[in-house]
């Protein structure tokens, strides 16, 4: 550990050039970043306030577990700077948690949620993932209940995903556990969208809900196309013309910052890549496609082509248009990617 806080410092410095503007988010995230020490996590923050500016109202944020979180921790966290924690709860249900293999029981998300409010820290973002085979439809009602009686402010809602060579798509495909069903995962999104917006949630993004004022300012930031950088292995960093990504491999990452270069590839992306990114981010927000802002891509009036590829949505009722902008109904939310690439440039 003390060598990859090392590197990521020295990384840091390396790529001070790589954003020109100050900070307005920090995303402690992209694996369990809560196992750092207060030593390693003030030395980073230390080394991003050396190299950086950052704004005095930045969304300074840490992913955590709940089996990782403590009152101590919490108070670090505070000391350091972060103001807002994203915790994978996953579920309340303890046979949930079971089934996915997850390292916290029912007990430890119940306690943690209040452990860090009582800690100060009431920005908070839970995950929560719906349609796995042993979610009934009444333990999701609960599920979404209990985080609305915690005055969450907001909620990152996924559905369960089996991806391709992993030990639950072998298990399935072996039949030692049923497989995703489709249909329950619809009903639990529906019921998802009608109750987050009965207790007072926007749903700006497919998957995330928030109070007013508390939608993640750092994802936002993504899915508007502005500027990012990532530090450590796997980071990736987007400048508006390129999207380059470290390399995963710890080893390699370590000796090559040891000798003073940053290990990543680069793509330099196509003006096609660029329509399609803005997009397929765009659509799954609840303001959707501007058209000002695609042509202004685009370079052209891509937006009279756009919106007639999108007839047939529009007729569907799958989407709406507002004169401004594209967007998806409820219903075009369950097509959102196939609605998206019907509307891609080749």
């Amino acid at each position: 550990m003390d060598e990859i806080i090392a590197c990521i410092i020295a990384e840091i410095t390396l790529q001070k050039q790589y954003l020109q503007t100050p900070l307005s988010t920090i995303y402690f995230g992209g694996g369990t970043p809560s196992l750092l020490s207060p030593f390693h996590l003030n030395a980073i923050f230390n080394a991003i306030q050396k190299q950086f500016s950052i704004l005095t109202n930045a969304e300074i944020s840490i992913e955590a577990n709940p089996d990782d979180i403590s009152p101590t921790l919490i108070k670090t966290w505070k000391e350091v700077g972060i103001n807002r924690i994203s915790i994978g709860i996953q579920s309340f249900q303890q046979n949930d948690l079971i089934w996915m293999n997850r390292a916290h029981n029912a007990t430890q998300a119940l306690a943690v949620i209040p452990m860090a409010q009582d800690g100060g820290i009431h920005n908070i973002s839970i995950d929560l993932i719906y349609g796995g085979p042993t979610l009934s439809e009444t333990n999701w009602l609960k599920n979404l209940q209990t985080a609305f009686d915690f005055d969450i402010p907001h909620l990152s809602c996924y559905a369960l995903t089996v991806e391709p060579k992993t030990v639950l798509a072998n298990k399935i495909n072996r039949k030692k556990l049923p497989d995703i069903d489709p249909t329950k995962q619809a009903l639990h999104f529906n019921l998802l969208v009608q109750q987050t917006a009965a207790a007072g949630y926007e749903q700006y993004e497919i998957s995330n809900f928030s109070k007013d004022g508390k939608r993640s300012k750092h994802n936002s930031s993504y899915w508007a196309g502005k500027y990012y950088l990532g530090i450590g292995p796997s980071a990736h960093s987007y400048n508006g013309d390129s999207r380059q990504w470290n390399i995963s491999n710890n080893s390699l990452y370590i000796k090559s910052i040891e000798k003073g270069m940053v290990p990543y590839e680069m793509e330099i992306l196509s003006a096609n890549q660029k329509i399609n990114e803005y997009i397929m981010t765009a659509l799954r927000t609840i303001e959707g496609i501007h058209f000002e802002t695609l042509n202004k891509i685009a370079g052209s009036s891509l937006s009279v082509i756009v919106l007639a590829e999108s007839s047939n949505y529009l007729k569907a009722g799958m989407m709406v248009e507002t004169g401004e902008y594209l967007y998806l109904s409820n219903s075009g939310k369950f097509y959102a990617d196939g609605i998206a690439a019907h509307l891609f440039r080749d």
